[in-house]
């Protein structure tokens, strides 16, 4: 082999196993479907909490109970704020979803194409560590079982 030949190949290895290396880096914080994994360190809920109170809170309620009859359209066609502890369906989404839902607010894919919603997008506003903040904020106040019926519901939907 020459010299060339055998330096190309070291080339190419090395740069095949950085490049492994690297995405690897970069998946290791995401989730099974490539979103950002939602942060559940003290800090960060601490960050959540503070968020949540100042953006979410006047919508979907200081302790997470939505808005009244929100499951029935305000005269506007709109639904009112759901709730994000246990008696509403947030927890029934995969954290992609959620992610998506609170960055772009209810547009397509996770809407129907026009759906009216008083949900605002907060791309701009916060960014998407501090989304993920809020999301792993409303997580920490679910029940064990909630958490629980969660995980088995989101790994039936894994399934092929």
């Amino acid at each position: 082999m020459t010299t060339s030949a055998s330096c190309r190949r070291r080339y190419v290895s090395r740069t095949a196993a950085f490049s492994a290396l690297l995405a690897g880096a970069v998946l290791a914080g995401c989730g099974d479907d490539g979103t950002p994994r939602i942060a559940r360190d003290a800090a960060t809920l601490a960050q959540g909490q503070k968020l949540y109170a100042l953006h979410c809170a006047a919508c979907h309620g200081a302790n997470l109970e939505g808005q009244p009859d929100w499951r029935r359209r305000l005269p506007n066609g709109r639904l009112p704020a759901p709730p994000h502890d246990a008696g509403g369906h947030t927890w029934h989404h995969p954290d992609r979803v959620l992610f998506e839902i609170t960055k772009h607010g209810l547009a397509p894919p996770n809407a129907p194409a026009g759906y009216q919603s008083d949900m605002p997008a907060f791309a701009g506003k916060l960014s998407d560590d501090e989304i993920r903040a809020v999301l792993g904020f409303i997580e920490s106040r679910w029940t064990k079982e909630v958490l629980d019926a969660r995980a088995e519901m989101l790994r039936d939907t894994r399934r092929p």
